[in-house]
């Protein structure tokens, strides 16, 4: 299951929080901030995609993640790599380190990266 834009910036602010009640939420929103129905329709649709959950307190509610920010994008990554890279890591690698600016700094640091990876395999 998939988030929408909007939904993914909210779940961005519920992962930064870990847990908040509404008005946390309307807070860590820029201006022009969402309307409270609007932010609460997300969070129905979030919690229906199974996402966000939370605890009532009187006639409050604290949300807090149900999905890992890491297992989120990890699942999306491999989606790119499976959708637009022939299922092929290196293919997406390739792509990723030349039609990017990385610096030389970024590229040394992305090759300890793997260096250590192949190490502890």
């Amino acid at each position: 299951m998939q988030l929408s834009k909007t939904e993914e910036q909210l779940m961005q602010y519920l992962w930064k929080l870990e847990k908040a009640f509404m008005k946390d939420l309307l807070d860590i929103y820029p201006e022009p901030k969402p309307a409270t129905t609007t932010v609460a329709t997300l969070l129905k649709r979030m919690i229906g995609k199974g996402f966000v959950n939370y605890k009532t307190y009187g006639k409050s509610r604290e949300y807090y993640p149900l999905v890992k920010k890491e297992d989120y994008f990890s699942k999306h990554v491999n989606g790119l790599i499976k959708t637009f890279f022939n299922d092929s890591a290196s293919q997406f690698a390739s792509f990723f380190t030349r039609k990017t600016d990385l610096s030389k700094t970024e590229l040394e640091e992305l090759k300890a990266i793997i260096d250590k990876e192949l190490k502890s395999k």
